[in-house]
């Protein structure tokens, strides 16, 4: 029993709070990868929007009465 709290108190706290963010970093890393690997961006005039129509502003109709 006295091996097993030798080896509980043989890791440091910062190690245990590191070990929890080590897979999220993996995670993100590999996103960050696969994502740089797809570029499916479309977008070939550089980002400048172009209208379709102009938006008219329309008087919605209201019933009245209660």
């Amino acid at each position: 029993m006295s091996d097993l709290l030798a080896a509980q108190d043989s890791i440091s706290p910062l190690v245990a709070v590191l070990w929890v963010f080590y897979p999220m970093a993996a995670l993100v890393l590999i996103e960050l990868i696969l994502r740089s690997i797809n570029d499916d961006d479309d977008d070939q005039d550089g980002g400048k929007g172009i209208r379709i129509r102009q938006q008219e502003m329309i008087p919605a109709t209201v019933p009245s009465g209660a």
